[in-house]
Parts: structure tokens; sequence; C-alpha cells
């Protein structure tokens, strides 16, 4: 993608005024070609225009910018003297731009070039010209000298693209550790704010339930309106009471009980659970499971059974008009990878950053601490979680854990 223009830069402008110390040398000269003056004018606009539109950026624009230099220079060369010209270093330009630009065959490519315009200058001066053979070794060493240079500078940008690829993955992974410090800490703090309200409710709620049993005591056989209406309470209590044990759960420090276990067998009784929990009027929803070669390892298989589940549950309640589901698992390097994706509405590109944040939903129903658990139980092995979805794609789960061999 070009980039705005931005102005000239300090190397632009150092360029250009070496490129201007050179023409004013030609004015030195008895006699000087206009073609001198045109061709320093266009290398110089060119070098600075490409920088700053992003040429270089898009490989086409970059090969024709090349192709473009290859023609200026061999015009000015040509109007300073052909093969005995002083300008024949200039060749190195295109030569650099492509080792900078491209790869290590495209860098011997343009010094091929480039020594072939030079060398192409003889065809003027052979049947008049004499080369000695020291003038050979010397055009030798020239042309040598441009595939050195190409190989060279090839070298050293391919080893700086690779630092630039490290430098931008680096920073990648450190706004991903940002964002996950400041998740865990949105956790910690809800999370204690979870259990002093839970606590705080459960008190009365333990009033309520006893006071709703004696009531249907008290009036049973007798007010049957009544005994429905203790009954509903005690139903009413009893959903609060999970809610708040859920709460409860949340907030409470996970602890590991690690053994060594096999990632595929958990997988595939989360996958029986859910097909066991479907409701009776739940729309038709397929499930795939493809499980890859993973070695046993050491983990907490009841939390990551209760992480893949709620993934996997998360997934159905998204398809409220059917659908498929895909769940796979696979080793990368040390680690092992579980993904859970649906072709269900997707998820909008302003909520991907809330979804793990506890009581976040988009659904009607729930309170929203299903993918906080899943992502506190990632979290408390070492792993990492992502999601990545587009709206009317569906959304992908993957779960990152490590695989330790021993405690």
């Amino acid at each position: 993608m070009a980039r705005a223009w931005t102005g000239l830069g300090g190397n632009d402008v150092v360029w250009l005024l070496f490129l201007g110390a050179l023409a004013s040398l030609g004015l030195t000269k008895p006699e000087h070609s206009p073609y001198e003056w045109l061709a320093l004018l266009a290398l110089g606009a060119l070098q600075v225009t490409e920088g700053n539109l992003g040429w270089t950026e898009a490989p086409r624009k970059a090969a024709a910018s090349v192709a473009v230099k290859l023609a200026l220079c061999y015009v000015l060369v040509w109007a300073t003297g052909g093969i005995e010209s002083s300008y024949y270093l200039i060749f190195l330009l295109p030569i650099v731009s492509a080792a900078s630009m491209f790869g290590f065959g495209g860098s011997l490519l343009t010094a091929a070039v480039s020594s072939g315009l030079y060398l192409s200058y003889l065809l003027f001066v052979l049947e008049s010209y004499y080369v000695p053979p020291e003038g050979a070794r010397e055009l030798t060493v020239r042309v040598l000298f441009f595939f050195l240079s190409a190989i060279l500078v090839n070298r050293l940008a391919a080893e700086n693209r690779l630092k630039t690829r490290r430098l931008s993955q680096a920073n990648q992974e450190l706004s991903q550790a940002q964002a996950d410090v400041r998740r865990a800490e949105r956790l910690a703090a809800l999370g204690q704010l979870s259990a002093g309200l839970a606590h705080e409710i459960r008190n009365p709620l333990g009033v309520i339930s006893a006071s709703s049993e004696l009531l249907a005591k008290r009036v049973a056989g007798q007010d049957d309106v009544a005994r429905e209406m203790a009954d509903y309470i005690r139903s009413e209590v009893n959903r609060a009471n999970a809610l708040v044990t859920r709460f409860l759960d949340f907030a409470r420090p996970s602890k590991l009980h690690r053994a060594t276990g096999q990632l595929n067998d958990v997988v595939r009784r989360a996958v029986a659970s859910l097909q066991e929990s479907r409701p009776p009027d739940a729309p038709a929803v397929r499930l795939e499971a493809e499980l890859g070669d993973l070695p046993r390892f050491f983990f907490d298989e009841t939390l990551i059974e209760s992480a893949v589940f709620n993934l996997l549950l998360n997934a159905r309640e998204a398809l409220e008009a059917g659908g498929s589901i895909r769940v796979s698992t696979s080793r990368q390097e040390d680690e092992a990878l579980i993904v859970v994706s649906d072709d269900g509405p997707g998820i909008p590109a302003d909520k991907l950053e809330d979804v793990f944040n506890p009581f976040f939903t988009t659904k009607p129903r729930g309170v929203g601490l299903g993918l906080a658990m899943v992502s506190k139980f990632v979290d408390s092995h070492g792993g990492k979680i992502s999601v990545e979805s587009e709206p009317g794609k569906g959304a992908t789960f993957r779960v990152l854990l490590p695989i330790q061999q021993d405690e």
C-alpha cells in the first residue's frame, strides 16, 4: 500500500546534493552533453519519488523502477564516453536497489543486465578500438564488482528483513502479552467483586428458600395457589443459587490437578457431553472432529474438558438456525493446539476484544461467564486463547497449551 507523500527527508536531501555535485563537475569539462544533466535529474527524481510513493513495497512497481534506472544509467554512461565513462559506477544504483528489494535471483539478474549493458558499449568501438589485456582485465574486474556488490547488499538486506520480521513478531507478542495482562487484571477485579456479591446474595437467598419451604408445609392441602407460588419461589431461589455458585466458581482461584493425560480423549468426552446435552427442540447441528497425533502430557483434564465443552456450547448456541461445528487438535512444536470453529453469524469486529471478559454476552440468555471461564482455565495452564471472526462467516477459537512431559 503506497504511503502518502511526506516531502523530502534527510536522505533525499543528501542524495540530491551528491547528484548536484556530479552535475556540477560535468560543467568543468570542455564538452558536456545535455543528456548527462537530463539523466542525472531523472535519476534523482526517481530515487526520491519511489520511496515517497511506496513503489518499493509493490513488486511490479519496484521492478519497473529498477528497469527505468537501468535505462537512465545506460543513457548517462553513453552520453559521457561509453566504455571509458567515469560514470560506470552509476550502474550500482539499480543493482543496489534490486538487491535491497528482491531476492538473490533478482539481484544477480540485475547485476547481469547491468554488466551486459555496460559491456555493450564495446560494440560501438570494437572496429576502431583495441582493448589491451590490461583493459580487458579492468573490465572484468568492474563486472565482477557489480556481482559482488549485488551479493553483499542482498545479504545485508536479507538480514535486515529478517530482523524486521522478528521485531514485528516480538511487537505483536508484546501487544498480546499486554492485552493478556489487562484481561487478567480485569478478571481478578471482577472475580473479587463477584465473590463479594455472591456471598452477600447467598445469605438472603437462604432465608427466602427456608421461608418458602415453611410456607409450602403450612399451606399443603389447604391452598393450592399458595402452594404453587411457594414451589415457584423455591424454583427461582434454586436457579439464583446456581447462578451464585457460578459466580463463586469464577471468582475462586483455579487449583490445577495435573496428571499425565491424552488431550484427544478429553476432547472426545467434551464432544460426547455436548451431544448428550442437546435440547430436544434445538436445531440440527453437524459436529465434526479431526484429532491429530498428540503425545500424552501434564494438564488438568477436568478444567480443559470444561474449557472445550464451553467452547463447543458457545458455538452451538451461536447456530440458532443450525449449521456445523468443527473441532480439531494438532501439535505446534512444543504446544498442543485446539481449534473450535463454527459457520454461524460471527462476532462483530468491535466486540472481539470483549468476548473473554466476564459478564459480556451477545445472547439474550446467559450471564457471559462461559468464555471468561475458558480464558481463566487456559491462562492457569500458561496457555493462550484467541478468536478470529468475520460477520456472516462464523468464528474460530484457538487454544494453545504447553506440552509438559513432567512436573
